[in-house]
């Protein structure tokens, strides 16, 4: 139910006709990193993963996210925190076509690029490594790297929309999923309520419409 109203909002927004995009990854923990997990509901589904960018060890999974430059989650899924950063974008990535997605350099790879492309007609555009022999212009990493920081700007008012995304450490699969689609629906109600009528709901105070 929380997620048909989440796909009613995103249609009544517009966002399904953007066709430049976001796409970057969140860890998600559910049990103590060192707790024995042999009892645990998440048994077979998380499992142990590493951060790169937080240098975070973890146990339970990636959220996989792909959202409009002004914010607006499309698709998102979880994963398994071991999925390796191209495998777990495949997720969502056939639910959008025909589209530019920005994304960081755990996304690097011409073949798997070149096969995302022929199968879905996304671009996936990404900051070089320095030891790549072709580079892109100055200019244009500066502009791709600014963009890139918005998708940081959602996962931060997903995290700051009730309980700390990080710490929900809940028992069961189930629960978790839920409250991981309440948090994503509840970023898409205050969009939409900030779009549509100008209230902000963190202030409940109403601006003007541009």
């Amino acid at each position: 139910m929380l997620e048909e109203l989440r796909r009613f909002w995103v249609v009544d927004l517009g966002a399904i006709f953007e066709t430049t995009l976001l796409l970057d990854t969140k860890p998600v923990p559910v049990v103590g990193y060192k707790r024995d997990k042999r009892q645990s509901d998440f048994t077979g589904s998380a499992d142990y993963g590493w951060c790169a960018s937080r240098k975070m060890n973890y146990f339970g999974y990636k959220l996989v996210l792909i959202s409009t430059l002004n914010g607006i989650p499309l698709v998102y899924s979880l994963v398994p925190a071991s999925t390796d950063e191209r495998l777990a974008a495949e997720s969502v990535l056939d639910r959008v076509h025909g589209c530019r997605i920005l994304a960081d350099k755990g996304f690097i790879g011409g073949e798997w690029q070149s096969d995302i492309s022929k199968i879905t007609g996304n671009q996936i555009f990404t900051p070089k490594r320095a030891n790549q022999l072709q580079q892109q212009p100055k200019a244009f990493e500066s502009l791709l790297n600014s963009l890139r920081e918005r998708i940081e700007g959602v996962f931060n008012e997903v995290q700051n929309t009730g309980r700390n995304l990080e710490r929900l450490l809940r028992k069961k699969v189930d629960a978790l999923c839920v409250h991981v689609t309440a948090k994503i629906t509840s970023h898409t109600l205050r969009i939409f309520l900030r779009q549509r009528f100008g209230i902000d709901v963190l202030t409940f105070e109403q601006h003007p419409l541009a």
